[in-house]
């Protein structure tokens, strides 16, 4: 059996110490995958952020804020897994930098520099010793070509597509491309469903 990685959640990127950059991930997917994982023997560790979710007891869990923090975790952890799932939904961006007092109205527009964030995936493939990786593509538009392109830029084994209205939804549909860019396989349903076709996906394509 494998030791999988799963990343969860969102991130957060502070610009004050009370406000914070962060997105709607609830960490549904990710528990659903470390669910269908431990099910099928594996074992989990789930690094997540911020969630007022649960997640299985049979996983080993991490809690982080930032998506440093989250990086720093998934590097440690991702060197005695046999894969990574990224499901998490980090900060693509954080303020150039923190105010060390809460921002104060002042009459005026408040404008902001944004730097990126580090990518957590394409970090762990430039660190990777023959470990799969399967990363998630949430899109708005042209999911298909977005998809592919993500995945080889981040150089990932599978990209998981799916769209916006899954977030906060107990629903998905996603669709599984190769690095060859073909399709493996297309599921709608429950995050609980879908992500015991990933399991099966990544088992049957991935896993050795």
């Amino acid at each position: 059996m494998a030791k999988v990685l799963i990343t969860s959640g969102p991130t957060r990127e502070y610009l004050d110490p009370v406000r914070y950059l962060t997105n709607a991930s609830s960490g549904r997917m990710g528990r659903a995958l470390a669910d269908a994982f431990l099910a099928a023997g594996h074992e989990v560790y789930v690094v997540s952020g911020p969630v007022e979710i649960t997640y299985p007891s049979g996983c080993v869990v991490r809690s982080v804020v930032t998506t440093t923090e989250m990086l720093e975790a998934a590097v440690e952890w991702f060197a005695q897994c046999d894969g990574v799932i990224g499901a998490a939904a980090p900060c693509d961006f954080r303020p150039a930098s923190l105010a060390t007092d809460k921002i104060a109205k002042n009459g005026g527009d408040l404008f902001l520099q944004l730097v990126e964030t580090p990518d957590i995936l394409a970090t762990l493939a430039e660190k990777r010793q023959g470990q799969w990786i399967v990363g998630f593509a949430l899109e708005t538009r042209d999911g298909p070509d977005k998809a592919i392109g993500k995945m080889r830029r981040k150089h990932c084994d599978m990209m998981i597509l799916n769209y916006a209205d899954a977030i906060q939804s107990e629903r998905t549909h996603i669709t599984a491309f190769a690095s060859t860019g073909e399709i493996l396989g297309s599921f709608a349903g429950s995050k609980v469903e879908a992500a015991s076709e990933i399991c099966e996906w990544i088992a049957r394509h991935l896993m050795r």
